[in-house]
């Protein structure tokens, strides 16, 4: 059995960092892309950032140059780490894994974690 548990959430100034983990287990994690999605209060979710089997990164042009994710195949974990955090930031993180590429249709998620930034 699949399962995502992501960590680190929390509330924040703005200005501030935070590292959201997200530990895996049930699949070989070597294997699957795995990435970022949020969804902030009363809309829709957006994907935050993906790095793939390879290495290779994405990000929303939204965090680009503030957010980093990386991966640690030897512990089964996907980190999120996110710097100068603003108030639109706010919003509950889910990590997602996929054997292809991590999309709002990817078959394992997370429970999600909170990331509040307070103004």
């Amino acid at each position: 059995q699949v399962s995502l548990l992501e960590s680190g959430g929390g509330l924040v100034q703005a200005g501030g960092s935070l590292r959201l983990s997200c530990a895996a287990s049930g699949l070989t994690f070597s294997r699957y892309a795995m990435g970022w999605f949020r969804q902030p209060p009363g809309r829709e979710s957006e994907f935050v950032a993906s790095i793939r089997t390879t290495g290779i990164t994405s990000y929303a042009d939204s965090v680009k140059g503030r957010f980093t994710i990386s991966r640690d195949n030897a512990k089964n974990t996907v980190y999120l780490q996110m710097n100068s955090l603003k108030p639109e930031d706010t919003a509950i993180y889910y990590c997602a894994a996929d054997r292809a590429i991590v999309s709002t249709t990817s078959n394992y998620w997370g429970q999600g974690t909170q990331v509040t930034v307070s103004s």
